[in-house]
């Protein structure tokens, strides 16, 4: 979407932005003061896109207010003016300018010595609050496109809501443009709508950019789709049946370290990942080659080729074969040919860092301990317990240009994209992503969705990648995943809106 600012505009951007590292600068302790505003500044002129390029210096010939209250008086109205501008036009950029703002708030907290002291903190609170006024309501559900409503959207996202989730936060763009939205809460117990376009763990949606990266080793010439995995990771001692093609479809058989579900109903359980004992233990480290000699000391589901069966340790086993390959770590990989020619800059594999960037909506647990219901607030967790299989961290935005990106042909040579999207007989997976039959007139879509505690993630894409569909819900999870059902009833009415009729047989 194009934006046009006029330089009031620009001025208006840069006071606030500005404005908000001199306001917590005055807020820190005077033997601080000028370390926060360094840092601060910093992390502005680090920005990038439309953002980056208007707050790269900072406004000259503006006078400041001297005191605290008067900084507050003039910085905080200019934050949600700054919001309102930019949101009129290009919702992608207020969240690019919001989400800039507060890492600037941020990095000027960290400036300090020590704790931010309570000031800092409250004038960061303020500073947030002040970005977030020019929000929608969040029990009406926010949503704008270039001065278009879609009301068939904000229904169905107030349907999440309904239906027992915290928050939804969605991105849509087709024929007509880009829409998005948010309904519900960022935050237990707060009014703030989730951002929308803020961070949330991906989960099993991680997946597709593993298995894409394999593939661009294929063309690369570094590896076959159908040499034995062994000879790649020898360290294992993995089945020489096992191709690099079967552990991307789910077809070697080996055994899910988050555990097995077999069709007689019996769980061969893996390693914790629900449950108090879970939560718990939800900052733990594992490597993950102890992932996977965990998975291969257990018994093979199946025999090499011969059946299909969901396993995250497929996935860690593919991201080990590319550290392999390549020499470098699968962050560097992902950046070297994902992250930086897309232009990607929300998108991380945190390995076992527990923070995930702000802006964000939270994510929760629920568990009974001692005869009563106890909720957690785990959105800090530290990921390694599922590594590869689904760790990765990104937004509505990062998500859509990447699935935009592989289904348009940006990623992949047509040959390979081809054997990416060949599905698998018994359940329509092909190499990282789900082929999708919508029936009557409405073509096929490509998908993988994630869940991790507390956290679903939704992406979508017409074979041509000119109608994605991405969002994030943010909800209360418990062992018995008591909103699955729910999930799935309001999850086709989403995609029935937005896929039904000729849009999807593009």
């Amino acid at each position: 979407m194009s934006i046009t600012l006029t330089d009031q505009d620009k001025l208006t951007l840069r006071v606030a932005a500005w404005g908000a590292v001199s306001l917590m600068s005055a807020a820190g302790a005077a033997s601080s003061a000028h370390r926060a505003g360094t840092e601060g500044s910093i992390a502005l002129t680090s920005a990038t896109g439309l953002v980056g390029h208007v707050l790269s210096k900072a406004p000259k010939g503006v006078k400041y207010g001297k005191t605290v209250a008067e900084l507050a008086d003039q910085v905080l109205p200019a934050l949600t003016a700054s919001m309102s501008l930019l949101g009129e036009q290009d919702p992608a950029e207020a969240d690019n300018f919001r989400r800039t703002v507060l890492v600037a708030v941020e990095a000027a907290g960290r400036g300090q010595k020590g704790e931010p002291s309570p000031t800092m903190a409250e004038m960061a609170r303020k500073i947030g609050a002040a970005l977030d006024a020019a929000s929608a309501t969040p029990a009406e559900g926010s949503g704008t496109l270039a001065g278009q409503d879609r009301p068939e959207l904000r229904k169905v996202l107030q349907e999440f809501v309904d239906a027992g989730f915290a928050g939804i936060q969605l991105r849509l763009r087709d024929e007509r443009g880009e829409w998005v939205g948010s309904a519900g809460v960022r935050e237990l117990g707060q009014d703030a709508a989730p951002p929308t376009n803020g961070s949330f763990r991906i989960g099993s949606a991680t997946k597709t950019f593993v298995a894409t990266l394999v593939l661009q080793l294929v063309a690369e010439g570094k590896v076959g789709l159908d040499d034995p995995a062994a000879d790649h990771l020898p360290e294992f001692g993995l089945d020489r049946r096992i191709t690099v093609r079967m552990l991307l479809q789910h077809t070697s058989g080996v055994f899910n370290f988050t555990g097995e579900y077999y069709e007689d109903g019996t769980i061969a359980p893996g390693i914790p990942w629900a449950g108090q004992e879970w939560v718990d233990n939800r900052f733990k480290t594992y490597a993950p080659e102890e992932l996977v000699r965990f998975a291969l000391a257990k018994p093979a589901r199946f025999e090499p080729g011969t059946d299909w069966s969901y396993a995250n340790t497929n996935y860690v086993l593919a991201r080990l074969l590319i550290e392999k390959v390549t020499g470098r770590s699968f962050a560097e990989e992902l950046q070297r040919l994902i992250l930086g020619p897309l232009g990607m800059s929300d998108t991380m594999a945190p390995g076992t860092s527990t923070e995930i960037p702000e802006p964000h909506a939270h994510s929760y647990y629920r568990y009974e301990e001692d005869g009563q219901d106890r909720t957690v607030d785990i959105t800090r967790q530290n990921p390694s317990w599922i590594s590869a299989g689904g760790d990765l961290i990104s937004t509505t935005q990062d998500l859509a240009t990447f699935f935009s990106a592989l289904n348009g042909g940006k990623l992949l040579p047509a040959p390979l994209l081809a054997e990416m999207r060949d599905p698998h007989p018994k359940i329509g997976y092909g190499l990282g992503v789900f082929a999708q039959d919508l029936g009557q007139d409405s073509g096929t879509v490509y998908h993988h969705n994630g869940g991790i505690a507390g956290y679903g993630t939704l992406m979508y894409s017409t074979p041509d990648g000119g109608t994605t569909l991405t969002a994030s819900v943010n909800y209360v999870d418990d062992a018995a995943m008591s909103l699955a059902g729910e999930f799935q009833t309001v999850l086709v009415k989403l995609i029935d809106q937005v896929f039904a009729g000729e849009q999807a047989g593009r």
